[in-house]
This record gives C-alpha cells, sequence and structure tokens, in this order.
C-alpha cells in the first residue's frame, strides 16, 4: 500500500518551478503505427526529444470508457492488447513503463467536480503505448490513463480537463489521443496505402478544425454536431473526438498551437495531432 509519506514525497518532487509542459492531442490511427517506422511515428519520436522530459505522462485515450471516471494507480500497468486481426508481432509487443499510485492519488484529488476510482485493472491500451513506445522507448517515464465517463457530454470533459491544469506546472504531460475524423465504415481499405487519401468532408472537416482550434474557437468544437453534415459523417461516435477536448480544456491563454502528422488516410481518417504550449 502506498504510504502517505511516500505520496508527499512525490507531491514534492513535483515542484512548481514557472514552466508550463505542453499538452497534446494525437492521432494514433491504426495499432500498426505501434510497431511501423512511418512519418507519424517518427515524428512522434521527434517531438519527445523537442520537448521538456516530463516526470510522469498522463493519458486520455479513446479506448478507455467506462461509467464514472476512473485513473490507474498500480505500480506496473500491463500492456493491453485491444485490437485483433493484426500481426502476431505486434500482440507480442511489451510495453513496461511504471505507473504512479501516488500520481493517481493526486490527480483524483484535483478532479474536484466528480468522484475520481482508483482502478487497478486497467492498463495501458493502444491508444496509449502504441504513441508512447516511440516518444519514450525505454520504458522510464511514469505513465497513467485517465478514463472518459461515457454517460457524460462534450461540455462535461471539456470542463474536467480545466481541473487538471496545475499538473501542467509540475512536469506531466498530459496526452488526449484519438482521431479528430474517425469513420472505420467508411474507410477506403483499397486505398489505405495511397498519400493523403481523404474523401472532400473528411479534407473539409480536418481544415475547418484545425482553423476553429487556431482561433479559440472552442465552444463550436464542444458542440462540434452543429457542425453541420460534414461533422457528423467525421465524428459517427464521439471516443475518438473526446480527447481533442480534454487537450484543448488545458490551453492556456499564451500557449501558442502547433500541428504535426497533418494526414488524411483511409479516405475517412486523420492523424492530424495538436501540440499546444
Amino acid at each position: 500500500m502506498t504510504t502517505l509519506s511516500a505520496f508527499n514525497k512525490f507531491t514534492t518532487d513535483l515542484t512548481e518551478d514557472g514552466h508550463l509542459m505542453p499538452v497534446l492531442f494525437m492521432g494514433h490511427g491504426s495499432p500498426m503505427n505501434g510497431i511501423e517506422d512511418n512519418a507519424f511515428s517518427q515524428k512522434w519520436s521527434t517531438l519527445a526529444k523537442e520537448i521538456p522530459t516530463p516526470k510522469a505522462v498522463l493519458v486520455v485515450s479513446a479506448h478507455w470508457l467506462s461509467k464514472g471516471t476512473r485513473i490507474t494507480a498500480m505500480d506496473f500497468p500491463k500492456t493491453i492488447h485491444d485490437f485483433g486481426g493484426f500481426p502476431k508481432e505486434l500482440f507480442a509487443v511489451q510495453y513496461p513503463a511504471p505507473g504512479s499510485p501516488d500520481l493517481a492519488k493526486e490527480t483524483a484529488a484535483l478532479l474536484k467536480s466528480t468522484a475520481v476510482e482508483l482502478d487497478h485493472d486497467w492498463g495501458l491500451d493502444h491508444g496509449a503505448w502504441t504513441v508512447i513506445r516511440h516518444m519514450y522507448p525505454e520504458a522510464n517515464v511514469p505513465v497513467l490513463q485517465l478514463s472518459i465517463d461515457y454517460t457524460k457530454g462534450p461540455q462535461y470533459h471539456y470542463d474536467l480537463a480545466k481541473e487538471l491544469y496545475n499538473l501542467r506546472k509540475k512536469g506531466v504531460l498530459i496526452i488526449g489521443s484519438g482521431n479528430m475524423v474517425h469513420n472505420l465504415r467508411m474507410v477506403a481499405w483499397e486505398k489505405i496505402n495511397e498519400p493523403e487519401y481523404g474523401y472532400d468532408w473528411a479534407h473539409q472537416m480536418n481544415t475547418t478544425f484545425k482553423d476553429l482550434i487556431r482561433n479559440g474557437h472552442h465552444d463550436k468544437l464542444i458542440k462540434y454536431e452543429s457542425l453541420g453534415k460534414d461533422a457528423l459523417l467525421s465524428i459517427p461516435t464521439p471516443e475518438h473526438y473526446w480527447p481533442l477536448l480534454y487537450t484543448l480544456g488545458l490551453k492556456g491563454s499564451k500557449d501558442e498551437i502547433a500541428f504535426l502528422n497533418d494526414k488524411v488516410v483511409g479516405g475517412s481518417l486523420t492523424m492530424t495531432s495538436v501540440k499546444i504550449g
């Protein structure tokens, strides 16, 4: 059991130094990106070298939906292979990053608007490890996941993220992992390897999303269903979009915005990612 003294030590170690860690939204795409050396994974690796080394990473992944909010609180989270139909090499991957029960407790305490359950059963799903293993291949940075309460709406998730802001001051890298445009039912599998092949509506919404993010129109992004038919095609279900709202909710007034991996793939998916700060 984690002692109070250990918890206090971790809190002390995460000393505020006046510098904010950036916050990221990562388009994670296919689980195969976790083992492939491609333009997307190369950018994840490069990005990790461009930003300060975090004291811990907290991931909000499209692949952990729960009733209520949970946070992983084990010493060593397991690697979850939550997919099917891929090569055995992908299922063989283990990402042995430590967790942090102390940071889990501190994070739960920050979230005043909801009760947070300390979870010892989940682990790191492919929304987390496929990206992070390229960023921190030595698995020497603690990694935690925060679940998404599927009973709540977009405004709730955006507002909840704001309560995590102090973690940025303490060296924690917060990552929302999903895809802005994510319509698996309409993927053009025969063109999956054709660079930047995308339906007109996917390209249009990718541009619209970037413009709204760049200009700070978070209200319109929260109410994405009002953006028209193209938005509904891009977001037929919200779980891959919600992590973007967590990232946007953590934006500070002076943070700059940059886009990376800004590509449409397979017609109806975007890898477009956002760096804030």
